[in-house]
């Protein structure tokens, strides 16, 4: 078993909460330069998910700490050259390009699966790949239909089958077309130098603990863990070579790891304030989120609407390092409806009538109004806010 050094650094709960927000690109002046790119680099992932109210979530991302980045411009940077491929990470998920070798332990985790949700029927897997071969890039509908029935995952031979040289890592996802991926060799598009399973197990494990390391700040074994879906064990075989340092938290129970560079400097600048996506990679993990900012995130989308409590798609609000409410949107033609809006207290008025006016001017609308409120004598306060900032 390996003997790991115990920590020499001790941070605060503050400390630790700036250096997140830090990392994660909350905090401090944004890279504009590097724009939609430079946030998913930073990141090293950002969840893709079918619901859009506003936008969808991976749009949603860069918004959060670019600000109004053009929503062409987020599908240009994501897919335009390979710049990123899809995958699974935390979730399905963006993923840099230049990480594709670093997923080869779980392409061959795939490859040796004995057990699969759907059957896959004798031959078909050969024909997609030779019809992309010869006709790609195409879409599963162009392959020859996604689906046997209307049911969802009543998948086809075909989807099957692609899916599958997806998770072999054969096939990659070039684009996405009307939500629909669109599929092509990855010997084609995946870049020459970056097209190989060279590193060993243990090598991607290591790349990956440091890339979740550096993306959170800070974060304890089950934080690290859960930033590309490892198993606890796997951290530990690797994290005492992963380049993280170990440190102490006020407040936190148990150990933690931090990225060496993030403690070289304290986290200084200003903060973002905006609506964030439930998707975020801020707020994946209920556990971390409640532990950093005391704030107890889930998405309700799932949940039958009779016992939502904050909403459909409640988006939490992120202003001066905090957490100060949550915000269920919608669109009627140029008008922002916040369903529901919950506020921590009056403080934080401004900053979510600020979050709603600019992401209404995001996305094209020119007013916005407030349904529910919680507490309801802040719905008045808001709404004069609101008036003066859309003019």
């Amino acid at each position: 078993m390996t003997t790991l050094p115990r920590p020499t650094t001790t941070l605060t709960a503050d400390d630790a909460r700036r250096i997140v927000l830090r990392a994660q690109g909350l905090l401090g002046a944004p890279d504009r330069r590097a724009g939609v790119r430079g946030v998913l680099r930073r990141l090293g992932a950002v969840q893709l998910d079918t619901i859009s109210v506003l936008a969808r979530s991976h749009e949603l991302v860069p918004y959060a700490r670019l600000g109004a980045v053009g929503r062409r411009t987020v599908e240009a940077a994501y897919w335009t050259d390979t710049h990123a491929f899809e995958y699974w990470s935390h979730a399905a998920c963006l993923l840099p390009i230049e990480e594709w070798p670093y997923f080869a332990f779980r392409r061959r985790a795939y490859r040796d699966r004995p057990h699969w949700h759907h059957e896959l029927p004798d031959g078909v897997y050969d024909q997609v790949v030779k019809q992309l071969r010869a006709e790609g890039p195409l879409t599963a509908t162009e392959l020859g239909g996604a689906k046997k029935t209307n049911d969802w995952w009543d998948w086809s031979g075909t989807k099957v089958a692609v899916e599958r040289a997806l998770m072999y890592g054969e096939v990659v996802c070039v684009e996405r077309r009307g939500w629909k991926r669109v599929y092509d060799l990855a010997e084609r598009a995946v870049p020459a130098a970056l097209l190989h399973d060279e590193p060993d197990d243990t090598e991607c494990l290591r790349r990956l603990v440091r890339l979740a390391g550096e993306a959170l700040g800070v974060g304890t074994r089950a934080d690290i863990a859960d930033y590309h879906r490892l198993k606890g064990e796997q951290v530990d075989s690797v994290i005492a070579e992963s380049g993280l340092v170990p440190v102490e938290v006020e407040g936190w129970a148990k150990p933690a790891w931090a990225d060496p560079a993030a403690l070289a400097a304290p986290p200084r600048g200003r903060h973002r304030t905006t609506l964030l996506s439930p998707f975020d990679s801020l707020i994946w993990e209920r556990a971390r989120t409640e532990r950093i900012f005391g704030f107890t995130h889930r998405l309700e989308a799932y949940v039958p609407k009779p016992k939502r409590v904050h909403g459909y798609f409640a988006m939490p609000v992120l202003a001066g390092g905090r957490l100060v409410g949550r915000v269920d949107p919608a669109r009627q033609g140029r008008t922002l409806v916040a369903r529901q809006v919950t506020l921590d207290g009056p403080k934080a008025v401004p900053a979510v009538a600020r979050a709603l006016a600019e992401a209404a001017s995001w996305v094209d609308c020119t007013d916005v109004r407030v349904e529910r409120m919680d507490p309801p004598e802040l719905r008045e306060p808001l709404t004069r806010e609101l008036a003066v900032l859309l003019g």
